[in-house]
């Protein structure tokens, strides 16, 4: 039953997603392939040129405006459909860190690119999109990012690792980790102020589970783990390191757009390299456990 209600959210998100599509100027078979690549946050587009192909700045706010919903918890739109709730998002932890992480990355992002001169008619919608195309880990396009002042680019390819919330479609290791590390960091600060202090962790009004903090730290040690080696392994292939760090990063959190060699696409690498970013693209959509437990010998035992 929950798989079907997810389902229905999900085709529901997706036809309003190609009915706004169309109705602000796309053809059908725009619209309904942009809408199904919006919502599943994959970010193909059925033209080269991406989503700058289209000049129309309503269908680029239509895009932001479903990327960022695409990005949250299904099992919350769910809520807020069977309940006629909408304020829960903003009860929500993880959705109020996701929504302030992308406001803020999209600032900064025209701010320097206006304090830098860049030349564009779209400056601000350019700035927003990207940051919420990058942030969510769809990697639509609207321009060439990678051509922006490099603190740009870098900080919106460090915002994908974060990625977006659990439940969504989208990749990274989830606003929900990030932000379980940050409140078990902090509290770890306060136990070597006040080492005789009973610290948890607490979702909204919940205390978290050890169990929980700990699983999350395995995951983060295995995908750093896992990053470590997979740049490695292209470093090794003669792959700069701009191009190898970009590279990793967009497979493993399933983003796309890279830097470096891979800023417009993936032909230049070699064969090698090109194996060593499908095992990361399976392991970063799979989040790195599922398909490491097939190796793990433990596991055939029984």
């Amino acid at each position: 039953e929950t798989a079907k209600a997810l389902w229905f959210v999900y085709l529901t998100i997706t036809i309003m997603c190609a009915s706004l599509y169309k109705f602000f100027g796309m053809s059908w078979f725009d619209a309904v392939c942009h809408s199904f690549s919006t919502i599943s946050i994959g970010g193909f587009s059925t033209h080269d040129e991406n989503f700058a192909y289209f000049e129309q700045t309503s269908l680029r706010w239509t895009a932001v405006v479903f990327m960022v919903i695409s990005g949250i918890n299904f099992a919350l739109h769910y809520i807020a459909w069977t309940k006629k709730r909408a304020l829960h998002y903003f009860y929500d932890s993880e959705v109020k860190l996701y929504l302030s992480i992308l406001l803020t990355t999209g600032l900064i992002t025209y701010i320097t690119l206006y304090l830098s001169s860049t030349n564009s008619s779209y400056l601000f919608s350019d700035s927003i999109f990207q940051a919420v195309s990058i942030g969510t880990t769809t990697g639509y396009l609207t321009s060439n990012y990678s051509n922006w002042p490099l603190f740009v680019p870098i900080m919106l390819l460090t915002v994908a690792f974060i990625g977006a919330c659990a439940g969504s479609t989208g990749g990274g290791i989830k606003v929900i980790r990030a932000l379980i590390l940050m409140r078990q960091g902090i509290g770890e600060i306060t136990k070597l102020i006040h080492p005789n202090a009973v610290v948890s962790i607490k979702l909204g009004r919940k205390s978290l589970d050890p169990r929980v903090s700990e699983s999350v730290w395995g995951f983060f040690s295995i995908y750093v783990a896992v990053f470590v080696v997979l740049l490695m392994f292209l470093l090794s292939q003669d792959n700069n390191f701009l191009t190898s760090f970009s590279a990793v990063g967009a497979t493993l959190n399933n983003l796309g757009p890279g830097l470096g060699d891979v800023a417009n696409n993936y032909k230049e690498l070699n064969a090698s390299s090109k194996l060593g970013l499908c095992l990361a693209m399976l392991l970063g959509r799979l989040e790195i456990f599922t398909l490491l437990l097939l190796f793990t010998p433990a596991f055939w035992r029984n």
